[in-house]
């Protein structure tokens, strides 16, 4: 297991001078972590977790670029070829790379989540998201149904938002 620590340093390089952005990966990063451990997560899957937590938007940036958008579906199409250069950079393996990839190529697809990591980051994204976007109530209840799965994501969206 690597310490997700260089990737944070790598991304807050990439992300240099962009405070939202470096913000924002950080919140997702600590939340993932926070909701992986309490859905007892082994520890193969928590790096998977982390790591793609740090380098999930790493697409925004050519997003904005080439489509001046950062519309999720642009990051799904230029995020997987900046993480793998950023985690191969890094001495990741090249199957560790691939998952890290499919998952950064599919976060804001909620559709067919087919794995614990993959929910997982989708519920911390969310739970940043609900609140940079200032959603409403309405907006939160929505996410609630229809993305919420994990007790542990489920818990800390009602702290955060739906409890007085």
């Amino acid at each position: 297991m690597k310490d997700a620590g260089k990737v944070i340093e790598e991304m807050t390089k990439y992300f240099c001078g962009d405070l939202k952005r470096i913000n924002h990966l950080l919140k997702v990063y600590a939340l993932s972590r926070t909701i992986g451990q309490g859905e007892n997560l082994d520890d193969d899957e928590l790096e998977l977790l982390s790591v793609t937590a740090a380098v999930h938007d790493i697409g925004i940036k050519l997003s904005e670029q080439k489509y001046n958008s950062s519309a999720g579906k642009y990051q799904e199409i230029e995020g997987p070829a900046e993480a793998e250069k950023l985690l191969v950079n890094l001495g990741y393996d090249k199957e560790f790379v691939r998952k890290v990839c499919y998952l950064v190529g599919h976060h804001h697809t909620y559709v067919n989540i087919d794995s614990k990591p993959y929910q997982i980051l989708v519920e911390a994204d969310f739970l940043v998201n609900l609140c940079e976007d200032n959603a409403s109530m309405q907006a939160v209840k929505t996410a609630e149904e229809k993305i919420f799965v994990t007790n542990t994501g489920k818990k800390l969206l009602k702290n955060m938002y739906l409890t007085p």
